[in-house]
């Protein structure tokens, strides 16, 4: 959607606020410290390292009681931690050589937690209200990832939950997690640690990004390009076998999955989500909670927090609400926000989700009636975020009979609690004042600061009950003792390796690649469809392929073009390299040439990034988004029959690139080798678009930001029209035995379910 002063006549009042959001961040820059620290509060970390083999470092020795009938499998670090009472073994978490209630595994769950939080300090009790990155060393020598001094929020300020972000291998995070257990187990009340990452099995822009490595998890294409499979099963096989690799390394909780509806295509965190289907959306985020949790959190479950709520899809002009430009969520559209946005949490919350990220943004009163419970006589909403909004926790709550529990989104309580930055006159909020609001509007764990001071500190001052912190410690310690945790945090490095190198896993995961390709135009060369390139074809082909990839230039880059020319130069040199080597090695019976003189045929990979960190919306494919060479793929289209594969993490704008392709192909992280698959005829392409693919930039400046392509809303001219008069219009793809026709071509786009409003029948009871 273009930016809202050009959509909505009445935006005078939200300029207003933009503009006090803008002068908010100068005047809040000395309490919420260095920008370093800010972005780093926002889950922004940088370079992330690589996975290197597994070699055993950091491995320590642990105690086990094996799991036996009537008896949980009991670890520890220190041997006499474990009790025996009675022929029956236990953990003995605070050391006192007494079984507490606590740690008696024979009693409910609510028992031993209430026993647990009666014998807690307010100090400790603020530990467990907060969540943080953790940055173990990632290359020691020594093997100690874990070390007094980067263990600061664990060791003095009592935190329990830690976010993990590196990309090591299995085994090393294995040899972490039974680091930082070995840490937890030393300390008062022996509470363990829950380590928390991103999703971590496809690449990946601006989160944990992964490849196709020995010892790192299995690498799937990414959740766009398992919308495009549209293989709900597969969805659910993928998430029980992550779940496999996670748990076995000891990464007990997700940041994810995003149940967000893609809705602008100018968002950059559309490559996060399953696309612009509410039903895809939804029905896939059920499988991956089933999938992740089990039926019923247990031993074996990771638990997931899914993001964002109430729906992050629905942007001005692509703004982030990382950023004060996007600070706000607006509902242009009558009714949404129920019909589009929902849908998706309520699947996941049918599913048994355990926890739910609020987005950053505040609900815009500049938007159309949602018909929600009005905040005021005056306002649809209370223009705070989402995490210090009591109307959507509630209605997330009572609305749609959430039972879990609520983490704040990381910084979402410091220095982005847009609205709530700064009073009426202009004043800064004090910050213990925004973790009051907070808590006091239902959020039970903040993530993205180590600040539990505040947390005493407006105990102490009235400002928030101590009932409503030890219902949040209820809910997250509850989910450590169902987990198992409190019996045994340690894991096996050697079964993390082994499921990292699963082979009938792996198999699954390069099979999900092949089917998230989507054949988006065919032509005919010489008569006929110029693929699959045969066995046959192929003796008269002559291949040269050339890669063209983008990277983006990262958060606060004093010179951003310089950066993408000069990074997105070294990794399509690099790309090129392993292309040629992958493909003379797995697909020996194509020919090769160096140049466009001496080939026949052309296969060009155009991958353009956008970073949500740098904040700056855009969708162009050009030197913006690090394709510095435009004009010398148009020259190779038209020179030889050019096979153009686009890897789309966004709704590209193709109009310069689709043209002169004599076929076109779009991926999504998907693999080389699957794409040289389809091309081959080895594997019969089955992808569908999960998004459309917009006309123009005028049709991204018109379309409609909180609705999908095939809403009777949306902007009637937004899909773009290819060469051959195909509508790349959600769900498009061809096949090679359905020739150039897709079955649904005199289909107008929209699913059957297009026109469902996904209200619950209870919502406005």
């Amino acid at each position: 959607m273009a930016l809202l002063s050009k959509q909505i006549r009445k935006s005078s009042k939200l300029r207003k606020k933009l503009l006090a959001t803008a002068l908010t961040l100068s005047l809040v820059a000395p309490v919420i410290g260095p920008q370093v620290g800010f972005a780093d509060d926002q889950g922004y970390t940088g370079e992330e390292g690589e996975a290197t083999p597994y070699v055993g470092r950091g491995a320590i020795t642990t105690f086990k009681v094996a799991k036996a009938e009537g008896q949980p499998e009991i670890e520890v670090a220190t041997q006499d931690r474990i009790l025996e009472i009675s022929g029956k073994y236990f953990r003995d978490a605070n050391g006192n050589r007494s079984l507490d209630g606590y740690e008696d595994w024979r009693k409910p769950v609510s028992e031993r937690v209430a026993d647990l939080i009666s014998k807690m300090t307010l100090e400790q009790k603020a530990g467990l209200m907060y969540i943080n990155t953790h940055t173990p060393a990632a290359d020691p020598a020594d093997g100690k990832f874990v070390t007094e001094a980067n263990a600061n929020i664990v060791i003095n300020k009592k935190l329990r939950h830690v976010i993990y972000r590196l990309s090591q291998n299995l085994g090393d995070v294995a040899n972490y997690n039974n680091q930082m257990q070995q840490l937890a187990e030393g300390l008062e009340l022996g509470i363990p640690v829950v380590i928390t990452s991103n999703p971590r099995n496809s690449a990946s822009t601006d989160y944990t990004n992964i490849t196709n490595t020995q010892d790192q998890h299995t690498f799937w294409p990414g959740t766009l390009g398992l919308a495009a499979a549209g293989d709900v099963e597969a969805v659910g096989e993928f998430a029980e076998i992550a779940r496999q690799e996670w748990r076995a390394a000891g990464i007990r909780k997700v940041y994810g999955y995003m149940a967000d509806v893609a809705t602008d295509p100018l968002w950059a965190r559309i490559e996060e989500t399953f696309g612009e289907d509410p039903k895809v959306v939804g029905d896939m985020n059920y499988k991956i909670v089933r999938g992740f949790q089990t039926e019923k959190l247990g031993t074996d479950s990771v638990a997931i927090t899914v993001k964002h709520f109430p729906g992050g899809g629905a942007r001005d002009d692509g703004q982030d609400p990382h950023f004060a430009n996007g600070s706000f969520n607006i509902y242009p559209t009558e009714g949404s926000l129920e019909k589009y946005h929902i849908p998706p949490f309520q699947k996941a919350i049918e599913a048994g989700v355990a926890s739910v990220m609020p987005y950053y943004a505040y609900p815009s009163n500049a938007s159309a009636d949602q018909g929600l419970e009005p905040y005021s006589e005056t306002e649809q909403f209370e223009e705070v975020g989402m995490t210090l909004n009591k109307g959507i926790i509630d209605y997330l709550r009572e609305g749609l009979g959430f039972k879990g529990y609520i983490n704040s989104d990381s910084g979402a309580v410091a220095g982005s609690a847009w609205g709530y930055l700064v009073d009426e006159d202009g004043n800064p909020i004090p910050n213990v004042q925004k973790v009051a609001k907070a808590l006091n509007a239902g959020t039970n764990i903040i993530s993205g600061g180590s600040t539990p001071e505040l947390v005493i500190q407006a105990v102490n001052e009235g400002l928030v009950d101590i009932s409503k912190v030890n219902e949040s410690i209820t809910y997250t310690l509850s989910e450590m003792m169902t987990l198992g945790l409190f019996e045994d945090p340690y894991v096996n490095p050697a079964e993390a390796i082994a499921a990292a190198n699963n082979e009938e896993h792996r198999a699954l995961a390069y099979e999900a690649h092949q089917k998230s390709v989507v054949l988006m135009r065919n032509d005919k060369t010489k008569g006929e469809k110029l693929l699959p390139l045969t066995e046959e074809k192929l003796e008269n082909v002559k291949l040269y392929v050339e890669g063209f990839i983008g990277v983006a230039p990262g958060r606060n880059n004093p010179n951003p073009q310089k950066t993408i020319n000069e990074e997105s130069a070294k990794q399509t040199a690099a790309f090129n390299a392993d292309l040629k080597k992958m493909l003379k090695e797995e697909f020996p019976n194509i020919t090769l040439v160096d140049s466009v003189d001496q080939a026949t045929h052309a296969y060009l990979y155009i991958k353009p990034t956008q970073s949500n960190w740098d904040n700056n919306p855009r969708i162009d494919v050009n030197e913006t988004t690090g394709i510095l060479e435009l004009d010398r793929i148009i020259e190779i289209q038209k020179a030889i029959p050019t096979i153009t594969a686009v890897n789309f993490t966004n709704q590209w704008l193709i109009n310069k690139l689709e043209p002169n392709a004599a076929a076109l192909i779009g991926t999504f992280g998907t693999l080389q080798e699957a794409v040289f698959d389809v091309i081959t005829g080895e594997f019969n392409p089955v992808g569908k678009l999960p998004f459309a693919i917009p006309a123009s930039a005028e049709a991204v400046e018109r379309e409609v930001g909180d609705v999908p392509s095939f809403a009777q809303e949306e902007y009637k001219h937004f899909t773009y029209k290819n060469k051959s008069g195909d509508k790349y219009e959600y769900g498009f793809g061809l096949s090679y035995n359905k020739g150039n026709v897709p079955a649904h071509a005199n289909e107008t786009g929209k699913p059957d379910h297009a026109d469902e409003t996904g209200v619950p029948a209870h919502a406005k009871k």
